[in-house]
């Protein structure tokens, strides 16, 4: 892809790629990378110690704007709650008696590529 939007997709492919290799190293089990539905999107969907886990990836080249995570808001937190909800409706079977949390993964992806993790457990409970 070529365009003004080219760089900023870029940008998010490699956050999420960075993010979900660190949820792998702390143990999550990814099950779904981009699960759409007409009112939008979930980044990733994991299961973390029998925990179902919606995960937010918020990525940028730099700090000079504030960290990703700040751009998780009360409205971007509402709307992923209803995303999980429309998920979690197509399979009763996968959240009976489980336990759900929404987590953001906010990713710094440096120049040369590398990136650095910082992900934020239960991030909404403090929203």
């Amino acid at each position: 892809m070529s365009g003004p939007g080219a760089g900023r997709l870029e940008l998010g492919r490699a956050g999420e790629d960075a993010a979900v290799a660190e949820l792998e190293r702390r143990g999550y089990r990814v099950m779904e990378r981009n699960w759409r539905c007409r009112l939008g999107e979930i980044d990733v969907i994991a299961e973390h110690g029998g925990v179902i886990v919606f995960i937010e990836v918020k990525a940028r080249r730099s700090t000079s704007f504030g960290a990703p995570a700040e751009a998780v808001d009360h409205r971007k937190a509402r709307r992923l709650a209803r995303l999980a909800g429309v998920y979690a409706s197509g399979r009763p079977a996968l959240f009976k008696n489980r336990e759900c949390r929404f987590d953001v993964a906010s990713v710094i992806v440096a120049g040369d590529g590398s990136a650095s993790v910082e992900l934020i457990q239960d991030a909404f409970s403090s929203i």
